[in-house]
């Protein structure tokens, strides 16, 4: 198991806050990054598909941070610290269902990870988003601009992709906005910050065991990774045949 840091452990110093306080990390940097890199990365693709078809570079920037975002997430669901793997935050119905019953009840198990019911917005939210980003790449926005794939698909095969593309974003829109009510509704019923934890990597040392909490980010580990997921997205892209542009001219 996974230890935890010194400073977990050590005596506060005058004017530091108590270890209960500062509480145990759970979060690693990389899946830190990776959350609000992604609220920053879909806020721009959503603004720049808006504003028009000039802003169309910015809408692809957005696209490829966030396909490499979520390929990395969910690469760092497998080989990522103990809370960032799903072997180790996803369960089955049962697990769910208690644990939204609890909740209901005023009386939620805390858990040093996600939860059941959290975990299953983190997979439909990777999942939604990974797809999306995936159609965008082989997309058009029906007047001049295409995706970098498109030459691997053709001009019908990239319509029906792009209609995925765009009727999934409000699909995205709702798991988001039930993401946030969920966030709120866990705070006023357990009285669990999970928005300072997310940020902080820490949660309260209550509630979350000393052998629960990580002492590493494995930051080498997450940098290699993260340089595996660019260079194979830019392979696929540069290697992609020149889109036939015929339709757009």
């Amino acid at each position: 198991m996974s230890s935890i840091t010194p400073a977990d452990d050590a005596p506060a110093s005058p004017g530091a806050p108590h270890p209960a306080v500062a509480g145990r990390r759970v979060w690693d940097l990389p899946v830190r990054i990776v959350h609000w890199s992604l609220v920053a990365a879909v806020l721009a693709c959503y603004v720049s598909s808006r504003i028009g078809p000039e802003y169309f570079r910015l809408h692809l920037a957005s696209g490829y941070v966030v396909t490499v975002l979520v390929a990395f997430r969910l690469l760092w669901g497998l080989v990522g610290t103990r809370h960032a793997r799903f072997a180790n935050f996803v369960r089955g119905p049962r697990a769910v269902l208690r644990q939204a019953s609890q909740l209901l009840r005023g009386q939620p198990a805390r858990h040093a990870g996600h939860n059941p019911l959290g975990a299953l917005m983190v997979l439909a939210l990777l999942a939604s988003l990974a797809v999306q980003a995936v159609t965008g790449l082989f997309g058009n926005d029906e007047i001049f601009n295409v995706g970098p794939l498109y030459g691997w698909v053709g001009d019908e095969r990239s319509l029906e992709l792009t209609a995925i593309h765009k009727g999934l974003f409000n699909w995205i829109a709702g798991a988001i906005l039930i993401h946030v009510l969920a966030i709120l509704a866990h705070r006023l019923l357990s009285r669990e910050n999970l928005v300072r934890a997310m940020w902080t990597g820490r949660k309260p040392a209550d509630a979350v065991a000393r052998d629960e909490a990580i002492g590493s980010s494995r930051l080498w580990r997450a940098l290699l990774l993260l340089v595996i997921v660019i260079a194979t997205l830019a392979a696929v892209v540069l290697l992609a045949p020149a889109p036939a542009l015929s339709s757009y001219e």
